[in-house]
């Protein structure tokens, strides 16, 4: 009987082990098949980014060394999909590609992506870009994206001699800081706040008798007209105010808040042909009080470092871009919001920029700034393409604790020796930057 039962296991066991293989075969070849089935290869992205101009030359790079804006293509976002496009266009690599989409012209590929609006700028007469959900933007967006492509304004006041030295009763080549000033039509008393207090155009000294340096004050304004609500007729005025003052800059443009980003990139090409010599930029608002002493005193420390450190480089270039600087921002979606951005217009977070009524940068930095900006569409916050144009370049805002653009905390602000370690603070109105620079002025080491 054991013998029966050991020649039948033997048996069993001959029996299942070719039965078991072929299951573990028929298995094994499910899953490769399974797996062959299921499997894609990645996908290679094709939106390659130059990083735009490199340190040394005003050529494009020869490669991508990273991602510009970092956001995927959406279709559902107006100014990525017109971004990506000049990206492609501008990218060197792609420009080189035979069969890359880069040679299509520059009409067709603008039309796969979005049409342009096109129009004759001058004339303010626009048609509307096809675009699916047009009625869906607020009309402060519709108006923006309607003339988001016209970056040419005529002068309607200049002021061509602002930096020549055979104007200059002073003997000096060029500013030390230009301050560029944004204000309005009606804005009279801030702008004459401004002239009388931390604005005063004409040699500065530095805090406490240091070395100063030549300052000159202009302030940009665009054109006030009906479109913008009803005004009175200020133009008179204004044509007196610059023929006492000859410090106004105005261009033919409509000046409403998303316009404001216009009177960055019109100072540019202001700066690049009659101040290009200038050699550093404060930009603000007219509502902000600046202690321009203390600010002569820090950018004089600045170049001095720049000085050093170039000696042991072949590099004249001083990449300066100071203020409040804000990083991981995102777009306000509220749509009651002075800063609303809807989704279907941009998309993904903002580069890191500064904001807050003020900032400054080197006059060198503000050409490169003029440059670059033709490879980056208009967007409606200033302050944000400022922080785009930097990213193109490469560059990065420098924080300073002193550019307070959330104000003193309130039980500071009316105490003058809390401001010693002030550069810019946001927001005063006219009759406080009086108050305030009176203040100061006799403080004469009281802190």
């Amino acid at each position: 009987m054991g013998k029966f039962c050991k020649c039948n296991g033997r048996l069993l066991c001959m029996c299942l082990l070719p039965c078991m293989m072929t299951g573990h075969l028929l298995i094994y070849i499910m899953v490769s098949i399974f797996i062959t089935i299921s499997y894609a290869p990645p996908k290679i992205t094709v939106h390659y980014i130059a990083p735009g101009i490199s340190a040394n030359t005003s050529a494009l790079a020869s490669h991508p060394l990273g991602s510009f804006w970092n956001l995927r293509l959406e279709d559902s976002a107006l100014w990525n999909r017109l971004q990506h496009a000049w990206d492609r266009q501008h990218n060197p690599i792609l420009r080189g590609n035979t069969t890359g989409i880069m040679k299509k012209p520059k009409a067709q590929l603008l039309t796969e992506i979005e049409d342009e609006c096109l129009s004759d700028c001058m004339s303010r007469k626009c048609s509307v870009p096809r675009v699916h959900d047009m009625n869906s933007f607020p009309e402060q967006m519709r108006e923006f994206i309607k003339s988001m492509h016209c970056r040419e304004y005529p002068l309607l006041i200049n002021q061509p001699g602002m930096c020549r030295r055979n104007n200059d009763s002073f003997g000096v080549d060029s500013p030390m800081l230009l301050m560029a000033v944004k204000s309005q039509v009606g804005n009279f008393e801030n702008r004459q706040a401004i002239r009388e207090t931390w604005g005063h155009s004409g040699l500065v000294r530095g805090e406490s008798n240091k070395k100063g340096g030549l300052v000159r004050t202009v302030f940009l304004l665009g054109r006030q007209d009906s479109s913008t609500g009803p005004h009175p007729d200020l133009k008179n005025l204004l044509e007196l105010e610059n023929q006492k003052y000859g410090d106004i800059l105005q261009w033919d443009f409509r000046d409403t808040f998303f316009n404001l980003t216009l009177k960055d990139l019109l100072l540019w090409q202001w700066l690049q042909q009659y101040c290009p010599t200038a050699t550093f930029v404060f930009k603000g608002d007219d509502d902000v009080f600046v202690r321009t002493d203390a600010l002569l005193d820090y950018l004089h420390r600045r170049r001095e470092e720049h000085n050093l450190w170039r000696a042991n480089r072949n590099e004249d270039d001083m990449n300066l871009f100071v203020g409040d600087v804000i990083s991981n921002a995102m777009p306000n979606r509220e749509p009651s919001a002075k800063y609303f951005i809807p989704e279907n217009f941009y998309k993904g977070a903002y580069p890191s920029y500064a904001g807050g009524g003020g900032v400054v940068y080197s006059g060198s930095l503000a050409l490169r700034l003029r440059q670059v900006s033709e490879r980056v569409h208009l967007f409606p916050i200033d302050d944000v393409y400022l922080g785009m144009c930097l990213h193109r370049l490469g560059l990065s805002p420098s924080h300073h604790p002193g550019f307070l653009t959330f104000d003193l905390p309130v039980t500071d602000r009316g105490n003058p020796c809390a401001y010693r370690s002030v550069v810019l603070v946001h927001k005063r109105s006219p009759k406080e930057m009086l108050t305030l620079w009176k203040q100061l002025q006799s403080l004469h080491g009281q802190c």
